[in-house]
């Protein structure tokens, strides 16, 4: 099986294509993390054709294999109007499969659509996605006779409930929330031995739930979190072949080396964060920008902030100089994406990691980058669309304007803006429970203001 994967990234292309033919991969989705986006996209349409062809034998499946297929498109370019036709595949087949009083095909198509509203959520931001997605995998769950969709839907179940109390829940919860994965992953394992596709899909489950931890550990700065986190990163990498799987694989170890970088940044160990810079490098060399550009982006940045957290530590500029080159080559993918939270989040991150450099350096050009980009980050953003986001801004905006101010001994007026952006960014994180988000601005107000701000700070 292995060498079939290796010839369809050597042999095969678009070209070799023949008339009448439905796909590369006949319908079978563990194939298709071996095709680049060129080929996916022609593997979509070749879909599309089967299912609306007259003389389709099962139109209803045809339709749900195109709608995963569209929804891996979109996975790995976060484009919106893919994923609009990823959901309105799925809908369809539901729609044939309830026709036809299938039920298990029904419940399986109806899963596709919530998956496909839980990776709306995740790649715009949009939590009234999850809703949606829990009301699509509960009915999916109830209806579901096979072995598949019942794990299926109780994962994606267990991850929209674990997003609601990471905000704020204690280890306990974290631990409970972790722990509601186990019986459904369990269960991928078990079918995966007839049923190849759900090894991929247990992996997954581990990715998703690790990088819940991972969140959890962070906000709490509990080590227990991190090692479980980084435990399920590297046993979900551990049981894949990156010859054969190379996106998942490489998601897992980019998540690996992202716990080891915020555990290192949290003890303030420089050789923890190197190794997780090193693991981000190692699973940045198994992605192409044109195999799946949004992982590829995700990748730099996750790699920028390494080089970052290694800049923190050491006051090297050389660090932040490599990690602005690693924000630079993920906008090229993330400038067309204006609605997704990452971009604002390399933005802001190549903001910090300048005035940082300009602190080190005093070199005052390179804060006058920093402040232009920022100010046409803020323009392009939505408060109302993207509140965390937008705060976040505002506090990196400040960042620069303390910088500038510190370095020269100069105000014009960058203190009174510093202090209204603060301000902003203080009300949204408090309204949104974000404690040491809360803090890192209650701080830098105080700085600025010169008055206590703590009261604010939500406990």
């Amino acid at each position: 099986m292995f060498e079939l994967g290796r010839e369809i990234l050597r042999r095969l292309s678009p070209e070799r294509l023949k008339p009448g033919q439905d796909g590369l991969t006949g319908g079978d989705a563990t194939l298709l993390e071996l095709l680049d986006l060129n080929l996916l996209r022609q593997e979509g349409k070749a879909a599309d054709v089967a299912a609306g062809r007259i003389s389709a034998k099962d139109r209803a499946q045809k339709r749900l294999e195109a709608a995963v297929v569209w929804r891996e498109v979109a996975r790995r370019t976060g484009d919106a109007a893919t994923l609009r036709k990823a959901a309105q595949s799925a809908e369809s087949a539901a729609a044939a499969f309830q026709a036809a009083r299938r039920h298990e095909g029904w419940a399986r198509a109806r899963a596709e659509q919530a998956a496909c509203a839980l990776l709306g959520s995740d790649l715009f931001g949009d939590t009234g996605l999850d809703a949606a997605a829990e009301v699509a995998f509960r009915e999916a769950r109830g209806a579901a006779r096979g072995a598949l969709v019942q794990p299926l839907a109780d994962i994606g179940l267990a991850l929209i409930e674990a997003r609601r109390e990471v905000s704020r829940g204690d280890a306990g919860a974290a631990r409970a929330a972790a722990a509601q994965f186990a019986a459904p992953i369990a269960a991928l394992e078990a079918l995966s031995r007839r049923l190849p596709s759900a090894r991929v899909m247990a992996a997954e489950a581990r990715i998703g739930r690790a990088d819940l931890i991972c969140g959890w550990a962070a906000r709490l700065k509990d080590e227990s979190l991190f090692r479980a986190a980084l435990d399920d990163a590297a046993l979900a990498a551990s049981r894949l072949d990156p010859a054969y799987e190379p996106l998942t694989w490489a998601r897992a170890e980019l998540l690996r080396g992202q716990v080891l970088t915020l555990w290192g940044e949290m003890l303030g160990d420089v050789d923890m964060v190197a190794g997780g810079a090193t693991a981000l490098a190692a699973a940045l060399d198994q992605i192409s920008r044109d195999h799946s550009p949004l992982d590829w982006a995700r990748a730099q940045v996750a790699l920028g902030q390494a080089l970052q957290g290694l800049g923190e530590a050491s006051a090297e500029p050389r660090a932040y100089e490599q990690a602005v080159t690693c924000y630079d080559r993920a906008s090229l993918v993330l400038k067309e994406l204006s609605g997704s939270p990452l971009r604002g989040l390399a933005a802001g991150a190549r903001a910090v990691c300048l005035a940082r450099q300009a602190e080190i350096t005093g070199d005052l050009a390179v804060l006058d980058v920093a402040e232009a980009a920022m100010k046409t980050e803020l323009t392009g953003m939505q408060a109302r669309k993207d509140p965390v986001g937008w705060a976040l801004a505002q506090l990196h905006l400040a960042r620069i304007y303390e910088a500038r101010m510190d370095i020269t001994g100069e105000d014009r007026g960058r203190r009174a803006a510093a202090v209204m952006a603060l301000d902003a960014a203080l009300d949204v994180f408090a309204e949104q429970g974000l404690a040491s988000l809360s803090r890192l601005a209650a701080d830098a107000l105080e700085r600025m203001a010169g008055v206590t701000t703590t009261s604010r700070t939500p406990h």
